[in-house]
């Protein structure tokens, strides 16, 4: 168990969350420790169980998704997985803007959970189905619009803000190390790097940042 995945399923449908759990503890290194009905319980679980990823539905009783997943990472709790049903459905962006890592369509293949889930819990890779970085480039573009520079990436080093750049395209840390002619592990100290100095809590969020300052090219 200490090398599984865990994670906390929080659906307001009995059978949309059974049915999930039983596809998530299909995967040997996957296991669902507990299932939400709404999103104050789904807090409640996260800070009681210390789970690795939440998968949250956005629609919920007493407390929907959105609050949920705000307070969640407000609490550097486990990374949050949005399961949403439309891919332009507006409540996506506030749940980016509330610290989600990744989203997913509810229609999506079986498979893709699976993958998502494993993909948010290491923070290694940018989950990406066509939706995501569409509407995190939008996301970052309406809230530089609102918002000035942070001037945070000055901490950057010039490697790190390659590999950022790189970040932003949705490369992997192999494909970062081809493009930079560096070995995979020395990448994965710069995005490290780069995420304690700008106190990002993943890459979904190094992507934001990155738009949001223009740093993406």
């Amino acid at each position: 168990m200490a090398d599984m995945i865990r994670v906390v399923i929080a659906d307001d449908q009995v059978m949309i969350r059974d049915g999930l759990a039983t596809l998530l503890d299909s995967d040997p290194g996957i296991a669902v420790v507990a299932q939400a009905g709404d999103g104050q319980e789904a807090v409640e679980l996260a800070s009681e169980l210390a789970p690795d990823v939440v998968v949250m539905d956005i629609r919920m009783p007493r407390m929907d998704g959105l609050a949920a997943t705000a307070q969640i990472a407000s609490e550097t709790g486990p990374r949050v997985l949005i399961l949403t049903t439309f891919d332009l459905d507006e409540y996506v962006y506030e749940a980016l803007g509330a610290g989600a890592s990744g989203f997913l369509l509810k229609d999506a293949p079986a498979h893709d959970l699976i993958h998502a889930v494993k993909v948010v819990a290491s923070g290694d890779a940018l989950l990406a189905p066509s939706v995501t970085r569409r509407l995190i480039q939008d996301f970052a573009r309406r809230r530089r619009h609102e918002r000035p520079r942070t001037g945070a990436a000055d901490a950057l080093t010039p490697r790190e803000l390659d590999v950022l750049r790189l970040i932003a395209r949705g490369l992997s840390n192999a494909e970062i190390a081809g493009e930079l002619f560096l070995a995979e592990q020395t990448i994965k100290t710069h995005v490290g790097h780069v995420l304690t100095k700008l106190n990002l809590r993943d890459r979904t969020q190094a992507v934001v940042f990155a738009y949001e300052n223009g740093i993406a090219g």
